[in-house]
Parts: C-alpha cells; structure tokens; sequence
C-alpha cells in the first residue's frame, strides 16, 4: 500500500542519514512519555481512591435511607413490608441514629450510636461479618464499638461504658439516668471516620436512650445495584406515598464524592501541563528540522509540491511523536502501576515517609483503577497537542517561496 508523499516524508525525516534517529527528536517524545504516564498514573490512583471510598461506604451504610416527615417512621412494620415488595430491593432495616456521651475510664467520648434489629441488620450491612474481636451481639445492655473507637478509649471485649443521650439534659425538672453497656464485639470497615464514630446497639436501648416511645428514625434499603439507587428510591416514594423522603448514598454522601471529583479534575487540568511543555519541545524540534531543510522544501515547491503536502508533513511529524509518545507513556504508566506498592514501600522505608497515615486511609496498599474513559482522554489529548505542535513550523515552510529557500541554501 502507498504512504501518503506527506506521510512518506515526515517518516524520512524522522531518520536521518547521519544517525538513527536525532537525540532532540528522542527527547522530545520521551517528554511526551513522562507526560503520558504521569497523567495515567495519577487518574488511575484518583479514580482507586474514590471507588474505595464507595465500596467502603456501602459496606457500612444501606444504598437508600427512608425517613418520614416529623422525623419519626411511626409504623415501621408496614413501611418494611411495602419495601420489600419493590423491585430491586434485597433487604431493608428499621435503624435509630443519634449522637451520644460515652464515658470509659474518666475519658468521655462523643460518637453516634445506632439502634439496629439484628435479624435485618445483616441483610443491608457488612458490619456483622466485620467483626475482628467478639461477636455481633445488640440484645439487652449489649453494644458492639468500631475498632478505632475501642483503641482510642483503651477498651476491649466485656468492658462496661456508660452511655448518656443528649435527653438526659433536655428537661430541668426530670433526670435520665444514663445506661451502663457492655461491649459484646468490635468491627472494623476499613474506613477511619466510621470506625472511630459509631456504636451499635439494640432498637429497645436506643429508644430508651433517645426517648423514643415507638417508631424509628429510618428505614435503612439496600439494592441489588447501587447504581440503580435512585430509580429504586423513585419507586419507594410512589408506594409510600406523600410525607416519605427517599435519600440515596449518593445524596447522603455527594460532598465527599464531589471533593474526590472536583479534586481528580484539578490534578488533571494542572499535570495536562506536562503534556503542553512536551508539545513544544516538539515544537521547537520541528523549527530546527525546517531550518535544516529548506533546500528540500524550495525544491518540493518548485516541483509543483503544494502548501498542504508541505504542512501535511509537519502536522505528520508531531502526530508519529505524539503516538510513540503515547505508547510508550500508556507502557510506562502501566509498569509503574503495576508496581506502585513496592514504590511506595520504598519510599516509605529510605526516606521516612508516611505516604498513607493508616489513622485517615486504614490502607495497606495504593488503590488504583484505570478506566478506558481516562485513557482515551489522556492519549486522544496529547495526541492532539502533539499534532498542533507543528502548526508553526508548517505555517513557517509554506510561506517559504522556492526561490528565496533555494537562494538561502
């Protein structure tokens, strides 16, 4: 098959007589292959980051939480029941959330204590199969406490805490007792926010604590897709009626998600910079390889070569680059990918630093997800820069006139 005469010379050009391949012309495509990389690397961590902080989440809250106007569901019973029967539902739980005092060792703590049934809990939870000391037990005076609170208040299995609800102070003229608990079990989800601030109990203890004679604060929905959440709260809505409000984890949690969005775009938009600072090194090559051949380009140009085959070959020089560049950079991003652990171990070893405080992250490993989506963008956009690169030496070797680039040679 023919080459294009363009395409045929910008091949030519991209091997000289005198070596292989000019040294300026390897560094400007191994710029574009750092570029390329960096850029990989970075999103595919970004995009690790937020799908642990997903998986994370729904491990330990349900994908849909239904509460009811005045802030109480009166009859859980029914709601449950009309739930269960819509599509795409798998489970659903009557839950009793609220912030308390605990009180361990003259030390007093302030985490959220939730009220859950232990026959649902399972079916829209992962903590009951969390457990790292004891067991999932929230019968009578019993409470299970995440991994982080436990440590930070020096306690284990079977220590007693005293537990005050925010109640206990609300009326002058009558005085709450606060209720003495006994820790059946410690999880731990991974996730420090919600290892070190919540508790989980019986409903009966924490209506008792919370002051709630009957009801609870929510029902708690898990589905089959979390994806499929807010098609699946639509359908709640519609079989519950007015004065029930559907929240799904998207909305619940839509700020942290949008910090990680907001936050990959940014490192996006600053490391494409990279990519710019390698398109004119390219650039720069593509001013050098016009001056060396001007003879060549007075010549085409006498022979009838047009303005576009003489742009045609520039604009072919810094695609070849751009798509070398991209390989290489995809290769490159991918062998650090791969080994991004041992990186990390290293550099957390020499240098003495703490690349992931286990307080914030609780992470062994870097998580890393690369998508086709930010590929496509990263290769089709460097390759772009790449390509408009030699949009001024192109301008420059068609505005040549044969005579005048002959008479210069």
């Amino acid at each position: 098959m023919k080459l294009p005469f363009s395409l045929f010379l910008a091949l030519k050009y991209l091997k000289p007589k005198r070596s292989f391949i000019s040294a300026v012309t390897v560094i400007s495509m191994l710029g574009v292959t750092l570029g390329v990389a960096v850029l990989i690397i970075v999103l595919s961590v970004m995009t690790g980051f937020d799908e642990m902080w997903r998986e994370k989440i729904l491990g330990f809250n349900a994908h849909i939480s239904v509460v009811q106007q005045g802030g109480i569901v009166r009859d859980p019973d029914s709601v449950l029941k009309k739930i269960n029967r819509i599509e795409g539902v798998t489970g659903a739980a009557p839950s009793l959330e609220g912030l308390v005092l605990i009180q361990f060792d003259d030390r007093v703590h302030t985490p959220m204590l939730r009220g859950v049934d232990p026959v649902y809990e399972s079916k829209i939870s992962q903590i009951p199969s969390h457990m790292i000391a004891g067991e999932f037990a929230v019968g009578g005076e019993q409470v299970v406490v995440g991994r982080d609170l436990a440590m930070r208040m020096g306690a284990s299995v079977g220590d007693k805490l005293i537990v005050y609800s925010p109640q206990s102070f609300v009326s002058a003229d009558e005085i709450r007792l606060p209720e003495e608990l006994t820790i059946s079990g410690i999880f731990a989800v991974g996730m420090w926010e919600l290892d070190v601030g919540y508790v989980l109990t019986s409903l009966e203890m924490a209506r008792s604590l919370y002051n709630v004679d009957y009801g609870v604060h929510s029902i708690q929905v898990m589905t089959d897709d979390p994806f499929h959440a807010p098609e699946v709260a639509m359908h709640i809505h519609e079989a519950l009626g007015a004065g029930y409000f559907p929240r799904t984890w998207m909305e619940m949690n839509s700020q942290i998600f949008a910090a990680l969005r907001v936050e990959k775009n940014m490192m996006f938009f600053l490391l494409a910079f990279i990519a710019i600072v390698a398109a004119f090194s390219i650039t720069n090559t593509l001013i050098t390889l016009t001056v060396q051949k001007t003879r060549d380009i007075g010549l085409l140009k006498s022979l009838g070569f047009g303005n576009g085959g003489i742009t045609g070959i520039f604009f072919w020089l810094g695609f070849i680059q751009g798509a070398i560049g991209n390989a290489m950079g995809v290769g490159l991003g991918f062998l650090i990918l791969k080994y991004r652990n041992e990186l990390l171990n290293f550099m957390s070893s020499e240098f003495n630093l703490e690349l992931l405080p286990p307080e914030l992250y609780q992470l062994s490993q870097l998580p890393s997800h690369t998508t086709m989506s930010d590929l496509t963008i990263v290769c089709g956009l460097v390759l772009v820069f790449c390509t408009l690169s030699g949009l001024v030496p192109a301008l420059h070797a068609a505005r040549m006139e044969p005579v005048d680039a002959l008479r210069y040679e």
